[in-house]
């Protein structure tokens, strides 16, 4: 009996091994679970799947389809326009976000927005194997979340007064979506590649701008 209670005595109790936290979600899996729920696939319940991660999660969805390398014509302005107000809401410190029931009800999985999510959490996968965080203290402040806003902002800004049809506002919104993945993977080096990405395309598109006038003003 004293042989037993001294096992008893030494072997390690439960408490001796605190339960290890439970890892978060990925961001694919996040979005291929809001891909296979019930219900329609709009702006809102987006917003109600992610809640505080919502913010950058939209910003890659609604700048992702420009991001594409292929002519638009105009059609993802109001994309933009959505990611602006979304920008402002972010540097103005919300925590929820407030759009119109008429920009909630949009739908982000029509047929070509479904083939982007697929493609792009493919991408998403591929960054989450190899990106790893990198200079987390830097994330989820007042001041980062201020500079994420204005970056999405010009980003969304270079896209929109693209010429339609031109491609130009690829790069832009590539440097928009970058950054957003950037902010949610806590990847400083993603972000940083991102900010490259944005500003050559902003520069590219004022050039070859100026060229454009410059040419058309010869003609006349």
């Amino acid at each position: 009996m004293a042989r037993s209670s001294e096992r008893a005595a030494s072997a390690p109790s439960p408490a001796a091994h605190p339960a290890t936290a439970p890892e978060p979600e990925k961001v694919s899996d996040g979005l291929e679970r809001w891909l296979k729920s019930e219900g329609d696939k709009t702006v809102g319940s987006l917003i109600a799947l992610f809640e505080e991660k919502s913010f950058a999660i939209l910003f890659v969805l609604l700048l992702g389809v420009s991001a594409l390398p292929l002519p638009t014509g105009g059609a993802t302005h109001v994309f933009e326009i959505i990611a602006v107000v979304l920008a402002l809401q972010l540097i103005a410190g919300r925590d929820e976000i407030w759009l119109p029931q008429r920009w909630r009800k949009l739908q982000l999985a029509g047929a070509t927005q479904q083939r982007f999510i697929h493609r792009l959490m493919k991408t998403i996968r591929w960054l989450e194997r190899f990106s790893r965080p990198r200079l987390q203290v830097l994330f989820d402040h007042r001041l980062t979340n201020i500079v994420f806003g204005l970056l999405v902002i010009a980003g969304s800004a270079g896209a929109f007064f693209a010429p339609p049809f031109s491609g130009l506002d690829t790069l832009p919104s590539m440097g928009v979506v970058l950054l957003s993945l950037g902010v949610l993977l806590e990847d400083f080096a993603l972000v940083a590649a991102a900010v490259v990405v944005g500003v050559a395309g902003v520069v590219l598109e004022v050039v070859l701008g100026r060229a454009a006038i410059n040419g058309i003003g010869k003609l006349f």
